[in-house]
């Protein structure tokens, strides 16, 4: 039988979809007639489809995809409608700016919810409490120490002092451009001075120390583009910048992906976009973190618009990510063409000499607190020799050995630090493979050329490298066929998909070619 929505005037008649009829329309209905519609009955849960369709509506379709996209509902109970999201940066987001929307909406389709809650899914417990301001993402900190800082010469010591002074409370130009735009806050840690160079990322820090210092001209290596792998020291050497820049008397910005995003969609809703824009192009110099976060269309425009009058005004921009803009599928292309433009400097894996002289400078600050904490100098050369990942393992081996020490009141040993940092060898993450690595390898192995696996070639000898390319690239990278297609000559994703189930039956039957492939799967991962 029909529904009728008394409140909203409206009545529900399930015939085609989500066909809605005015009330008035039913009025010379018979009972012949609403025994030939189907009696659907509307749950909360078969509402919440309709829900997202009227917020996608509403908001269009980049907002929607950025914010709401990924917004689904667990459980509803006792008129409380439970929602979850995968990050407490979108629950907070959503929970301060559509909260009542998203409620009101939901009402709409389904008058028996009285309440909406968010939540972060895979959490331990339901996370439903109200949410403050949205809170920066943790900063890398491969190159900082995590107690006070070692001993250094006055001079040092003052630059320092003053560098988190400007931190706390930076000239007036600074402060306002940074509280209206809201910008990430300055860990005054995170200095060039405690910053430690090594051969993996003494370019990178040159290239930051001089950008930083270069208070009269144009602009140096504009944009200065720093990607590197999680926790090597690229948000270090981005959060040196600002505080050395802020000396100078320039009026900087510092902002993640996300925060640039919220910033962005929040003037949006305000209507105060045109003062965000200027505002953000009036300052002297844009930090930008994480830009692989960065998602949809009118948001990647902006950022492309903002970086080209930045330029264009010679004013200076850095940006980090954690692979070079080539490999920024998700961004678009006139971007990461703009952003490959300026110097591209990737801070590599440690060398054992600079995990050893991090992990002193880590073992002295914990010193620095806990006087009695001693640890044989064998003991750091093992740590550094098998902890290779980054600094923030390095991080952590201190904290279980000064656990281990402080907890059991026995000195360190090599036994005692074998069994204390177990779980960090044992967890080591594997080399990130790249598609060009993989294309390149097997064109070299079967004797073709990389433009012929992007060709439209079709010979035999041509299309067997192409097919394990692309199943190579869907079992060792975490792209998306339609990804995988593109960097594959612009293929269509059925293409990949049927290539990826070719080599999958063809291993099955061919002994020789699946232990080649697991020898091309060793070389890729060494």
């Amino acid at each position: 039988m029909f529904k009728v929505d008394d409140s909203a005037k409206y009545a529900k008649a399930h015939v085609d979809g989500d066909d809605i009829v005015p009330i008035g329309a039913l009025d010379g209905l018979s009972c012949a007639d609403e025994e030939d519609i189907p009696d659907v009955d509307l749950t909360p849960e078969a509402a919440w489809p309709r829900v997202k369709r009227r917020l996608r509506a509403e908001l269009g379709e980049d907002v929607f995809a950025s914010w709401f996209g990924r917004l689904e509902l667990e459980s509803v109970s006792h008129q409380v409608a439970y929602l979850t999201v995968p990050t407490r940066f979108l629950k907070s987001w959503i929970e301060s700016n559509y909260a009542d929307r998203v409620l009101q909406l939901y009402k709409a389709e389904y008058p028996g919810i009285a309440r909406v809650t968010f939540g972060v899914r895979n959490g331990a417990n339901r996370d439903t409490a109200p949410a403050a301001a949205p809170q920066p993402r943790n900063t890398e900190t491969a190159h900082s120490t995590t107690a006070p800082a070692r001993a250094s010469s006055p001079r040092q010591s003052a630059q320092r002092t003053t560098a988190a002074a400007a931190a706390q409370a930076p000239t007036p130009a600074t402060a306002a451009s940074t509280a209206d735009l809201g910008g990430n806050p300055l860990d005054a840690r995170l200095t060039f001075d405690s910053f430690i160079i090594g051969s993996s990322n003494a370019l990178a820090h040159a290239a930051a120390e001089r950008v930083a210092k270069h208070a009269n001209g144009p602009a140096l290596y504009n944009p200065l583009y720093i990607h590197a792998g999680v926790g090597l020291g690229k948000t270090h050497l981005l959060q040196g910048i600002a505080h050395e820049a802020q000396l100078q008397g320039k009026r900087i910005i510092y902002l993640t992906a996300d925060r640039f995003m919220y910033g962005f969609v929040s003037a949006l809703k305000a209507q105060t976009a045109l003062a965000f824009k200027e505002k953000l192009r009036g300052i002297d110099l844009l930090i930008i973190d994480d830009v692989q976060f960065l998602q949809g269309k009118s948001i990647q425009q902006e950022f492309g618009h903002t970086i080209n009058a930045l330029i264009d005004a010679g004013r200076q921009i850095v940006v980090a990510a954690d692979r070079p803009p080539s490999d920024l599928d998700a961004l678009d292309e006139r971007v990461s063409s703009r952003l490959a433009g300026g110097l591209v400097v990737e801070v590599s894996a440690l060398d054992e000499d600079l995990r050893t002289r991090i992990l002193s400078a880590r073992i002295e600050a914990v010193q620095a607190v806990n006087p009695t904490f001693q640890v044989p100098q064998a003991v750091v050369a093992y740590v550094a020799r098998v902890i290779t990942t980054n600094g923030r393992d390095l991080d952590g081996a201190v904290n279980r050995l000064l656990a281990h020490t402080t907890l059991t009141g026995t000195p360190l040993t090599m036994e005692t630090a074998e069994s204390a940092i177990r779980d960090l060898v044992r967890t080591r993450e594997p080399r990130r493979v790249k598609i060009e690595d993989i294309q390149k390898l097997v064109a070299s192995r079967y004797n073709v050329s990389r433009a012929d696996i992007l060709s439209e070639r079709r010979t035999a000898a041509v299309v067997k490298p192409r097919q394990i390319a692309m199943y190579l690239s869907k079992i060792l990278t975490l792209r998306s066929l339609p990804e995988i297609g593109r960097r594959f000559g612009g293929r269509d994703h059925t293409t990949v998909l049927h290539a990826v189930r070719k080599i999958e039956k063809t291993i099955g039957d061919d002994a020789a070619l699946k232990e080649e492939i697991e020898l091309l799967k060793r070389m890729l991962q060494e």
